[in-house]
């Protein structure tokens, strides 16, 4: 059967149609259709295979919670419709093999994973790491080889490392250990495998929101062990565009650095080491001592932290509650209070201004209701909510700005990383 009579059964196949609506919101069913053919085509290919199962891992956005989380903050997160697809046949030859679009294959043997330096920043790094974690916590594992794409868009902080990492874990929890791993182990995983492994330090924020799907509430009290709530998103009438305006972050670490460090300094004046452990009422109270302890910057950056809590708290409860004009004013008013306490809009002397610009100019088209910088700041992302009908003009647009392959509708997927139950098996 020719390549496009497989795409073409596959479209107007009720399983399929269904779970691309679940992972995939309002999608043209003969494309989405047309990639997994590829990708299936591409897996008998690479690994000459018989059968496989598709596997989805989402990327993520953050709503609400900006620069927080380091702090032991509370943050908002979710799950958006784009993934890491991939492929997937078990094994018996104890290595696990992954072969993605445009890179050389990833092949591990299950008998050696031990950390390796010179493997740090590596896709070979995070695969050793997930596996190392699961088998540290009794977790079976096993052989598999798989052919992976990926449409989650790098340089918008939607966390494609994260996704990949997700995905390995799925895999080895469905095949291995009966779907047994549960969401939070499985982003536990993840994490350790990036921060360890990789060498790349992260909080829990991103694998959380990926392994849960929907819109995940996490309070980082316990940095070890946050809290994690998911909740369904239902504001269907709402999409989510994401812009990417430009610029290097190579040169923005000390700028991302000073956030924590700052903030950090407000907490040592109370001697303690987070904002977290400072009651807000404390710090207000204090703010004559302050003056004289600490820059202006750094208690208009500690005033963000601790609204920017509540904030959190009040979005949860919007998304829950299903009040989206509620959702709305609290998301414009966290990018405000990025803009004008948090500032990481921009760097000092940078008279491009490419997120407030961005910012502005979305807010001033019809249709959008939401504009606000998107994850670490300074250059990068800004995160436009819009009516679903003007979301196409509001694109264009954009598109018109920044360029049209730096502007992205998406949607919050309710699905985290999954097996998605659609599979091929050779006649």
């Amino acid at each position: 059967m020719a390549s496009n009579e497989r795409v073409i059964l596959l479209s107007e196949d009720t399983k399929f149609q269904l779970t691309a609506r679940m992972l995939y919101g309002d999608c043209d069913f003969y494309k989405t259709a047309k990639r997994y053919v590829a990708l299936g085509e591409q897996q008998i290919a690479n690994f000459g295979v018989d059968g496989f199962e598709y596997y989805s891992s989402p990327g993520r956005i953050e709503l609400c919670g900006n620069h927080t989380d380091h702090n032991n903050g509370k943050v908002l997160a979710a799950a958006i419709t784009v993934d890491t697809l991939g492929a997937v046949t078990p094994t018996f030859d104890n290595r696990i093999r992954i072969a993605s679009f445009g890179y050389p294959i990833i092949d591990v043997g299950l008998d050696n994973l031990e950390k390796n330096p010179s493997e740090e920043g590596t896709s070979i790094a995070l695969v050793k790491g997930v596996l190392t974690y699961l088998k540290r916590e009794g977790y079976a594992l096993g052989g598999f080889a798989a052919t992976t794409t990926s449409n989650v868009f790098k340089g918008a902080g939607v966390s494609s490392s994260a996704c990949f990492e997700l995905f390995v874990a799925e895999v080895i929890s469905t095949l291995y250990n009966e779907g047994g791993i549960d969401a939070l182990t499985k982003a536990k995983a993840s994490q350790w495998a990036e921060s360890v492994y990789f060498n790349k330090p992260c909080g829990l924020m991103d694998q959380s929101a990926i392994a849960l799907g929907g819109v995940s509430y996490i309070d980082f009290e316990s940095s070890a062990n946050p809290s994690v709530e998911r909740v369904d998103w239902i504001f269907g009438g709402l999409d989510i565009i994401l812009v990417n305006t430009g610029g290097d972050h190579t040169a923005l670490t000390p700028h991302y650095a000073a956030i924590r460090s700052e903030m950090e300094q407000v907490a040592a004046h109370f001697d303690k080491k987070v904002l977290r452990e400072v009651e807000r009422s404390r710090f207000f109270h204090a703010l004559t001592e302050l003056l004289d302890a600490v820059s202006g910057r750094a208690i208009l950056r500690a005033m963000h932290y601790y609204e920017e809590n509540a904030r959190v708290e009040r979005a949860a409860d919007a998304v829950k509650g299903g009040d989206a004009n509620s959702f709305l004013e609290i998301i414009n008013s966290s990018g405000d209070s990025s803009c004008r306490l948090l500032q990481n809009c921009y760097v000092p002397d940078d008279t491009s201004q490419r997120i407030p610009l961005a910012i502005e100019l979305a807010r001033r088209l019809e249709g959008v209701r939401a504009a606000r910088v998107h994850g670490g700041g300074f250059a990068g992302t800004v995160l436009v909510l819009a009516d679903k009908e003007y979301s196409a003009p509001i694109s264009v647009k954009l598109g018109e700005y920044f360029g049209v392959k730096n502007v992205f509708i998406v949607n919050v997927r309710n699905s985290g990383t999954t097996n998605t139950g659609l599979k091929f098996v050779k006649e």
